[in-house]
């Protein structure tokens, strides 16, 4: 039986909301952006069915997931220890599988670089990891320049600067608007989260360099990902492909761009299974 089950974890600084589903080895799901546990809500059932309990949760200071004090800017060590008490939580004493998108799979390589001995699997899809590239100053620029306008003009400003940025796709920069329909009903919250996300998490997370020796020492857990359609979107797609020239490993690739899991959810879930193995 497919039990969909929701609840909150008590964390340094915040409580974390969460929703499990399923039975059997843990696949921790951590979303990205601006999105909360609904990002998943059109892959975590099939992903249950296939044999998993799947975790999905809210960041914090995102969505259900709230904080104890102000909000700052974000720190991916603060979001990986999430990660790992969640992994607690569900899967004491037991390695788990974890998935990460954009923002969220920079965390996941933090979890794997710092608790690497408690994952089976890590699966970083597209972490936009800007100073492992050749060459991060304009990615940069473009990051903060995204962060500045936010201050000034607003959301959706910024959102459209980051989108003309990325190459005139806005729907890799925001894509609430076009959504699957089992996604949807996160959209309101995705839109609320934006200024969280613009103001401090973007340019904070883009801008932390991954442990990449501690990533080399557990590099035989990790699948680094791209999307299909995103490969020209550098910010997006060039962190995974060099990330896995340094660790020697290869780059599998998954439906759709960026946001491939709202666009193809279903395939999306089949790729991930398939590399799961």
């Amino acid at each position: 039986m497919n039990t969909h089950i929701t609840g909150s974890l008590q964390v340094s600084g915040a409580t974390l909301h969460y929703e499990e589903r399923g039975s059997g080895p843990v696949l921790l799901l951590i979303p990205g952006g601006a999105a909360d546990a609904g990002l998943y809500a059109g892959t975590a059932g099939g992903l249950a069915a296939a044999g998993y309990t799947v975790v999905a949760y809210d960041p914090r200071g995102l969505s259900r997931s709230t904080l104890d004090g102000p909000l700052t800017d974000q720190r991916v060590k603060d979001w990986a220890d999430d990660a790992h008490a969640l992994l607690e939580l569900h899967s004491p004493g037991e390695p788990a599988y974890v998935f990460g998108s954009s923002s969220g799979a920079i965390v996941a390589l933090d979890l794997l670089a710092r608790y690497p001995e408690r994952l089976r699997r890590v699966v970083a899809h597209e972490p936009p990891l800007l100073e492992v590239l050749d060459d991060p100053a304009p990615h940069r620029a473009l990051f903060a320049e995204v962060r500045e306008v936010f201050r000034t003009e607003g959301a959706g400003a910024a959102m459209t600067r980051f989108a003309e940025g990325l190459g005139g796709q806005r729907e890799e920069a925001e894509a609430a608007t076009e959504l699957a329909p089992e996604i949807r009903e996160m959209a309101p919250r995705m839109h609320a989260n934006l200024p969280v996300f613009l103001e401090h998490m973007l340019y904070p997370f883009a801008t932390t360099p991954p442990d990449i020796a501690a990533l080399r020492r557990a590099a035989d857990r990790l699948v680094l990902a791209v999307g299909r359609d995103s490969r020209e979107q550098v910010p997006l797609s060039g962190p995974a492909t060099r990330l896995a020239r340094l660790l020697g490993t290869d780059v599998a690739e998954f439906p759709g761009g960026h946001l491939g899991i709202t666009e193809h959810p279903k395939e999306f879930a089949q790729r991930l299974l398939a590399l799961l193995g």
